[in-house]
């Protein structure tokens, strides 16, 4: 690991800080970001002035607003938070591009063989410090030669190591035992201690000297070495609070007592084990765009346009191995103005062909207004694609054989093509297909799913024990005797009924490994009911659970 010099920033106060730059504020408030911990509302971020008004982090919600009552709280929000950590890792590309994320709020980057290019080391902290200052955060930086030792001076070269109970410290054992335990710190055997650099707009900015690993760690307290909270308890119950405390013990009797993992935390912080920086894959992106001469405004002129941009953007997701899902279509205008529309296929298509439709079908959306002068075509979402092998002469004659007629030449993709249309038309999420599901309650034999999101069913429609309805509704009473005997005249949804003929009964149980609301235990009898006027009804009589000693309708035949 010679020559290997790593940059941890921290950013202790970033979900407050995040909401500070987007309110604005001209004059600063008490700021807290409030999050559930075991139930209970407590405090899980701080502004600068919150924490000088007396709160901290952990505390509970109302406990904070006694002591503050100007308190600004805000909800938070981890999916924005994750959001705003990654943007703030491609802020951090400028300094080297291995970039790692640290969530929740941390970013790693491997400064090695890049720092002069910033001034060096204190150059490049200093340069993080203004850019930090700039954006409004508040930033703990360190460079070590690993990561562990570099998140270690991030976050707690400065922090105090906590009291010790009586009975805990070396100092209070005999004279000899503390003669004999007494270490003194790296700096005072003839080492360098870390520097310490001052830069405006960061709490701590702190250097560790090359190969220098032990004395920078040595003072620092247990939880630097990102060891599970109960484990440094249990160590600091036997007396040992600091890292230099624990380079000394064996080996062998530190793993057997809190684990092979704090031997290799140890191991990672010190150089002796390796630990990679592994920077995030940046997304993949597909994007073409078309800058035109003069501005147009004919939707043939537009569609024009499209047909030359679609070919160069499918192969773009060919190369890649890729199809799109979702599809944005803008169009800039002379004015400054953007018009866009986006389409969603059933399936993911690397095909202009299969793009071009849907999007035609909304280009009427898109107002030219003084003229459009440049095009863009995105895509939102991409999905891994294979090719589809085709059926040849044998599977085609053998399809034939068996069902006494042609083969069908590209169902699926039609079924697809008309789902995208209907999509594009009505909304995706308005595009329904049923799927048989194993259950024999009738109203839950099929399940209803979003075609665009979902496979039709591979194979025949599971056949029901008894006819069904052709439309079924939630159970709705019948007014009638509420005996299980059929009865002869009834009245439902303010009309009479008289029996003509019936059929059944057909007894269901409920599904009791489910909780349903419509059915809680009990059974029914179902029966098949044709009135004199011809109307054909599914009654049933409930024995027990949520619908007892009564008739109901729950569906019309055809």
């Amino acid at each position: 690991m010679a020559g290997r010099r790593i940059l941890s920033l921290w950013f202790p106060r970033l979900a407050a800080d995040r909401i500070a730059r987007r309110r604005g504020d001209a004059v600063p408030t008490p700021l807290a970001v409030v999050g559930d911990r075991n139930g209970a509302q407590v405090l899980v971020s701080l502004s600068v002035e919150a924490e000088a008004a007396g709160l901290a982090l952990g505390q509970p919600l109302r406990d904070a607003t006694a002591i503050c009552p100007a308190l600004l709280t805000v909800p938070a929000d981890p999916p924005g938070e994750a959001q705003f950590l990654m943007t703030l890792r491609r802020w951090a590309g400028r300094f080297s591009p291995w970039v790692a994320e640290e969530p929740p709020a941390g970013l790693m980057i491997d400064l090695t063989g890049s720092a002069h290019l910033h001034g060096g080391e204190e150059g490049v902290l200093a340069r993080v410090a203004e850019d930090c200052e700039g954006l409004g955060l508040t930033v703990r930086a360190a460079i070590a030669d690993t990561p562990g030792a570099a998140w270690a001076l991030a976050r707690y070269a400065r922090a105090g190591v906590a009291p010790l109970r009586s009975g805990d410290a070396i100092d209070q054992e005999a004279r000899a035992t503390r003669s004999r335990a007494a270490k003194r710190r790296g700096w005072e055997r003839g080492g360098g201690p870390p520097r310490v650099v001052t830069a405006r707009g960061a709490e701590a900015a702190v250097i560790a000297p090359p190969g220098r690993l032990y004395e920078a760690l040595a003072d620092l307290p247990l939880a630097a070495l990102r060891l599970p909270g109960d484990v440094v308890d249990r160590l600091n119950r036997l007396g040992l609070r600091r890292i230099g405390e624990i380079s000394g013990i064996p080996r062998a009797a530190l793993a057997r007592r809190f684990g092979a993992d704090t031997l290799r935390r140890l191991d990672q912080a010190l150089g002796l084990e390796p630990e990679p920086v592994s920077p995030v894959r940046p997304p993949m992106h597909f994007a073409v765009r078309l800058t035109l001469p003069d501005p147009i405004g004919l939707r043939s002129d537009v569609e024009a346009a499209l047909d030359r941009l679609l070919p160069p953007f499918c192969e773009k997701l060919k190369a890649k191995g890729r199809g799109v899902r979702r599809v944005l279509f803008q169009g800039f205008r002379a004015d400054g103005g953007v018009a866009s529309v986006e389409v969603g296929l059933a399936r993911a298509s690397d095909s202009p062909d299969r793009i071009r439709p849907l999007l035609h079908l909304k280009l009427d959306q898109i107002d030219p207004g003084f003229g459009i002068d440049c095009l863009r075509l995105e895509a939102l979402a991409t999905e891994a694609v294979s090719a589809v092998q085709h059926r040849g002469q044998l599977e085609v004659t053998a399809h034939a054989l068996a069902n006494l007629g042609p083969a069908p030449v590209g169902s699926a993709q039609a079924l697809e093509d008309l789902i995208g249309r209907l999509g594009a038309r009505l909304g995706t999420e308005a595009v329904l297909r049923l799927h048989p599901a194993d259950s024999h309650v009738p109203a839950k034999s099929a399940k209803t799913l979003m075609a665009a999101w979902s496979q039709p069913h591979d194979g025949p429609w599971p056949a029901p024990t008894a006819p069904r309805p052709l439309v079924m509704f939630r159970p709705e009473p019948v007014d009638a005797p509420g005996v299980p005997d059929l009865p002869t005249r009834f009245r439902w949804r303010r009309r009479e009924f008289a029996m003509r003929m019936a059929a059944g009964p057909e007894r269901l149980q409920p599904e009791w490994w489910f909780e349903d609301p419509d059915w809680r235990g009990g059974t029914r009898d179902y029966w098949r009911v044709e009135t004199e006027g011809g109307e054909r009804l599914w009654l049933f009589f409930g024995r027990g659970g949520a619908v007892t000693d009564q008739w109901y309708c729950e569906g019309v035949f055809s």
